[in-house]
């Protein structure tokens, strides 16, 4: 008989759940179906915002809650009621646009359903087609002027970059010290600047609490350096085959599985649930 081990699942979507070419396997979603048949629970932890993942949870059967931007939004799935947030100061939204403009960047600044791009491209156009939301252009006027003049306390700031930059501006962008913010990369072309007092760890913990369990009882599972947060937090952390390094390097087991291979069914039945005879 098989009975629950891990109550509580919170999977990255990206590069994690679902595969290269936008789709889930039929493989991932009978395991999450089943899962939640036999009582657990399963949640997305993205750096998307609520408009790019809210029809990929529902694609799932998902109910209860969905963490976006980093964590730094929390939302029922079904009412789309805001449960947790954690906003970007007007100052620092500013003050970090305006660094990212004198560099030259590709800057997406996200409020809660809609995001603002500086760049009309090709990085775009790819980035649009695969969350599933288009950006709203701001071409006639410094990004940082807009966000001054619309008062937009930022959920998170994106700067889209090539894979060999990546570093170099991350590392950039770091010795600014943001006031009360962070860098974190959630792809090899995207860097981000989150508030450092909201993670996918922080979802992890208010996961674990919404849902009465201790967080010791939790999985979380990811493949890029922003899911570090929360494979940390979680009772067993857990990187898929296809995961950035320095992740592999920080949990506690490693899929043998990617995302191309339903590296999440292999998760739901090793540790999601043990069997009673």
């Amino acid at each position: 008989m098989q009975k629950i081990n891990y109550p509580l699942i919170v999977s990255d979507f990206d590069g994690t759940l679902v595969r290269d070419d936008g789709t889930i396997s039929v493989e991932n979603k009978r395991a999450i179906a089943e899962y939640l048949s036999k009582g657990g629970a399963f949640a997305l932890s993205t750096g998307r915002m609520p408009s790019g993942i809210l029809s990929r949870a529902k694609e799932l059967g998902l109910t209860g809650l969905v963490s976006c931007c980093q964590g730094a939004v929390i939302l029922d799935i079904e009412t789309k009621e805001i449960v947790l947030e954690g906003k970007i100061p007007l100052d620092v939204t500013v003050t970090v646009c305006e660094k990212m403009e004198q560099m030259g960047l590709h800057i997406h600044v996200y409020d809660l359903w809609e995001y603002y791009s500086n760049m009309d491209d090709l990085l775009l156009q790819y980035y649009e087609k695969t969350v599933g939301s288009k950006a709203v252009l701001v071409l006639d006027k410094p990004i940082s002027q807009f966000v001054k003049e619309k008062g937009i306390c930022a959920y998170k700031i994106l700067a889209m970059v090539q894979p060999e930059d990546n570093q170099r501006v991350l590392e950039t962008l770091a010795r600014e010290n943001f006031d009360g913010c962070g860098l974190t990369r959630s792809a090899d072309i995207l860097v981000e600047v989150v508030n450092t007092r909201f993670s996918k760890g922080t979802a992890v913990e208010f996961l674990a609490s919404y849902y009465g369990l201790p967080v010791e009882k939790t999985i979380a599972v990811g493949d890029q350096l922003n899911d570090m947060p929360m494979i940390e937090t979680a009772g067993l952390g857990i990187a898929v085959h296809n995961a950035d390094n320095g992740l592999k390097s920080n949990a506690d087991y490693i899929c043998e599985y990617s995302n191309e291979e339903n590296a999440i069914a292999e998760i739901i039945h090793k540790f999601g649930f043990y069997s009673e005879r």
